[in-house]
């Protein structure tokens, strides 16, 4: 990219043990392959992650994807084609009403909204029936209630009311209404200008974030991109409140020991990256690598969103945030940015054009939330292509593993074809495996060599440097 001779140097772990996993908590269900990244170039990462590997700060990992509990896939959203669905103009529409008037949203916990209403009325035809909210302790007298409120039901409807009807007829007969008077003030001004109606075009992303820049606004929210590096002066000053908000991000949503979210935890999952930073005359002006992109209230840091950039996609990596604004969804929020981000730098390098949000994992229910930036595609985890999530889907509703290229006969464009070509760095010197091999005859790792090679690829495997002691 930069036109110098760098290189990607890596240590390879292998993954046959297995170990705990973060979603469905069994011990020793989760098994993947991983290596150490010393440095790495961000064009060797986009080939690795688009054959389904992620980084963790500089451990790199990939999911045995036919044997881990819960499969976790690549997925990539096409940021120049997304729309806001309705929950997303919601969340955006939450946050510039914040920025606006000043006031966080006061929304229900998980659970409450329909649940409360029920309990209410149960509480009610307590009262009416067993006299006493002390007796509910009983589970035998919660039935009695609910069986009483059904017979008292059974008295029939009062004659003198109207007839009950279905709220599916009510919004049917509302919509005929509404469509009976668009239709008749389309003929009122039809009959005014005879000039062609201009068909509605959907708002766009940008729209809805702009209305959050207003100057007359109770808050002022403001969005920096900050390269990860402790020689940039912007980055190290804001170094200190990134340290706090994330330990107590982690502490208050994830439920984290102190010294599990420590500066040396901060520093190695969030700011330790393999990635070097990289120019190119047809990139973005910022260039490629890692950043922290920090949201600005009021002169306070509440939210940085850590992302990779690199030659084709902006890739999320992590967010973490202030507690307190939790009611503004500002998890969806920055995902929802971050395409926005995608879509500018696409202006500045025609090749941006995607937006991968990690891992969609469809056996657990709260991660399925990655497939609603629509468009998307998951990857492939034979043959490495992208299929569009719809087609996907179907599949993982019957099994938790599938192959979602439907081609019998499709393989892996970049299956390993000659292992002999793979690079090893050996001794400070720079050599193929046929030479290394011969070098240390009666060498016993062509095993681990060849499980490594086919997990990278050929094309990466002839450019990524394997260290070897």
């Amino acid at each position: 990219m930069a036109g110098n001779m760098s290189y990607t140097i890596v240590e390879y772990f292998g993954g046959d043990e297995g170990h705990r996993c973060g979603y469905c908590k069994n011990e020793k269900s989760n098994f993947s392959h991983g290596m150490w990244s010393h440095t790495m170039t961000v064009q060797d990462y986009q080939d690795l992650i688009d054959r389904g590997w992620r980084r963790s700060g500089k451990y790199v990992y990939k999911p045995t994807m036919d044997k881990t509990c819960c499969p976790q896939y690549a997925i990539r959203c096409h940021a120049l084609k997304f729309q806001p669905s309705k929950s997303h103009k919601k969340i955006l529409k939450k946050m510039n009403k914040f920025i606006s008037q000043g006031e966080l949203p006061k929304e229900p916990h998980e659970g409450e909204g329909i649940f409360s209403q029920l309990n209410q009325i149960i509480t009610l035809k307590a009262q009416c029936y067993v006299g006493s909210l002390g007796l509910l302790k009983n589970p035998l007298n919660l039935y009695l209630v609910l069986y009483l409120s059904f017979l008292s039901a059974g008295a029939g409807a009062d004659a003198n009311r109207p007839p009950c009807r279905k709220a599916k007829e009510l919004r049917k007969e509302r919509r005929l209404q509404k469509e009976q008077e668009r239709h008749n003030a389309d003929a009122v001004v039809s009959s005014l200008s005879h000039a062609p109606t201009q068909t509605n075009q959907p708002k766009p992303l940008e729209d809805f974030i702009s209305e959050s820049l207003m100057n007359n606004s109770a808050h002022r929210l403001e969005v920096r991109l900050v390269p990860v590096s402790f020689e940039d002066p912007q980055f190290m000053a804001s170094y200190q409140q990134s340290v706090v908000l994330f330990a107590r991000y982690q502490k208050a949503i994830h439920g984290d020991d102190p010294n599990e979210c420590s500066e040396t935890e901060f520093r190695r999952f969030l700011c330790d990256s393999p990635l070097e930073a990289e120019y190119s005359v047809d990139g973005p002006t910022m260039g490629y690598g890692s950043f922290h992109q920090q949201y600005w209230l009021d002169g306070q840091i509440v939210a940085v969103g850590v992302i990779d950039i690199l030659p084709t996609c902006v890739s999320s990596v992590y967010l973490f945030y202030h507690p307190d604004f939790a009611s503004l969804s500002l998890g969806s929020y920055s995902a929802l940015r971050e395409i926005a981000f995608t879509r500018q730098l696409q202006i500045q390098s025609s090749k941006l054009s995607y937006y991968y949000l990690g891992f969609y994992i469809h056996s657990c229910p709260k991660m399925r939330y990655k497939g609603q930036y629509r468009p998307s595609d998951l990857l492939c985890p034979e043959t490495f292509v992208w299929v569009p999530i719809e087609q996907c889907t179907p599949h993982l509703d019957n099994a938790r593993y599938a192959r979602f290229n439907q081609d019998p006969d499709a393989g892996d464009a970049c299956v390993l074809t000659d292992l002999g070509r793979a690079l090893v760095l050996y001794k400070r010197g720079l050599m193929p495996y046929a030479v290394y091999s011969r070098k240390r005859k009666g060498c016993s790792d062509e095993d681990e060599m060849q499980q490594y090679a086919s997990l990278v690829g050929q094309n990466c495997v002839e450019r990524i440097l394997l260290y070897r002691s």
